[in-house]
């Protein structure tokens, strides 16, 4: 019911104890966050019904809630024309005018309908198992042309830098890992539209509308966005991305940082004086801004190879120990940070030739499988420019002048391979 089975995209929470009832809206931070559940979940299993719901996600996002310039909107309305779903729910006699009696039919058993009302005289589309999608590809899609003549629901068309953060991580991961190109160029859009239209005097803003950006940001602005732009560097391999997450953890370091109780504050030093500085530590709707921090600045880490960034995070981390024993649940990415820093950390270097021939191949076995812990770094050999500062890509040669991958731990490498299938039997068996 929480799932748009026309549209894709999942609305913002169920209101029943079946989540069959959804309440409408449709909010960005859920659909990006849900995008990457249903990728790293196809990568773990092979599960394919996954990989359409990521991608329909991903697909509702580029479609409903994408800025011509980049940005992503922060949520669609529930209601239109004053009625609380009234553009995504169907009656039967609906559904028979746009389908005709024996494809209605189908689609009807398909989707529920068959079974009578559910909300309000009429139909969420629903179902309740997983029957092959294929059998009505050609019903939803009228039903979808339908739809759309309909009055859709309102936007709210502010762009928020740490919700963006979310979506581009998504986008980054998605485009690689399916094969997908359209969504990587979504997600440097996305980068791109954040640092060019969202700063300002060194500062990441919080909020862009209507051309104009605003508020300075929060902690988790700032951590979102630079744990988006290593995922966009992952994604491309462009060493600006890397270098703006860099940027980014320094300014979280100096703007944030409470030396006092070990710890982030979630408002900058320099934000309008408050009578208690706030500090959230719980992850709810979105992860808070201290868990993702700590979960960027161990990420860079290994890419940077300075020690100070774990140093800091782990200075962040241990302090958590006893809430993440009582309360694992209200704080999933704090222990994502702790499993990171436990290891092993997958580490991966992709070297390519000047003509870049055989690298996509090589590329391909890392982002097709799961790897939740993981720095996948990558340059043109010889490329002495891109290559300085990233440990994981210093000294390393092609072997017999092909692209050649590096699978490493802690910086110390296997045996470098050329074949696709030596590389996925080394990311099998692990480091």
């Amino acid at each position: 019911g929480i799932y748009d089975q026309l549209g894709g995209g999942f609305h913002r929470y169920a209101v029943d104890g079946e989540w069959l009832v959804p309440h409408f809206e449709k909010m960005l931070y859920d659909n990006g966050q849900l995008a990457s559940l249903y990728l790293h979940a196809y990568q773990a299993f092979g599960d394919p019904e996954y990989r359409r719901i990521c991608e329909e996600t991903l697909d509702y996002i580029l479609r409903e809630m994408t800025d011509p310039g980049g940005g992503f909107y922060s949520a669609q309305d529930a209601d239109s024309e004053g009625q609380e779903g009234k553009f995504f729910v169907w009656t039967a006699d609906e559904i028979r005018r746009v389908l005709g009696p024996a494809d209605a039919a189908t689609a009807m058993a398909y989707w529920g309908v068959d079974r009578g009302p559910n909300f309000e005289g009429s139909n969420i589309l629903y179902v309740a198992d997983l029957p092959d999608i294929d059998r009505v590809a050609g019903a939803r899609a009228k039903l979808v042309a339908a739809r759309e003549q309909r009055v859709h629901p309102g936007r709210d068309e502010k762009v928020l830098a740490g919700w963006n953060g979310l979506a581009c991580r998504a986008f980054a991961e998605a485009g690689r890992a399916l094969g997908r190109p359209d969504y990587i160029s979504a997600a440097v859009r996305n980068a791109e539209f954040i640092l060019d239209a969202m700063q300002r005097d060194g500062w990441l803003l919080r909020a862009w509308a209507r051309g104009a950006a605003k508020l300075k940001g929060y902690l988790e602005d700032y951590a979102m966005v630079a744990a988006a732009l290593l995922d966009v560097y992952e994604a491309t391999f462009k060493r600006r991305w890397l270098d703006e997450a860099r940027r980014l953890a320094e300014e979280i370091l100096r703007l944030f940082w409470d030396d006092a109780a070990e710890g982030f504050f979630d408002t900058s030093k320099d934000h309008d004086p408050l009578v208690v500085r706030p500090r959230n530590l719980f992850d709810n709707a979105v992860p808070c801004g201290s868990s993702v921090a700590i979960d960027t600045l161990l990420r860079l880490s290994v890419f940077t190879g300075e020690e100070r960034f774990e140093t800091m995070a782990m200075r962040a981390l241990r302090p958590m120990a006893d809430l993440m024993d009582r309360y694992p649940s209200g704080l999933g990415r704090f222990l994502s940070a702790l499993d990171f820093y436990v290891g092993p950390v997958v580490e991966v270097a992709l070297l390519a030739p000047e003509t870049g021939d055989g690298v996509a191949l090589l590329a391909g076995e890392v982002f097709k499988r799961y790897l939740p812990n993981r720095a996948i770094a990558g340059a043109t050999a010889g490329d002495a420019a891109t290559a300085r500062g990233i440990p994981l890509l210093e000294n390393r040669p092609l072997v017999g002048g092909r692209a050649t991958a590096y699978v490493c731990r802690k910086f110390t490498c296997r045996q470098p391979t050329t074949s696709p299938e030596e590389l996925a039997q080394q990311l099998a068996e692990g480091v």
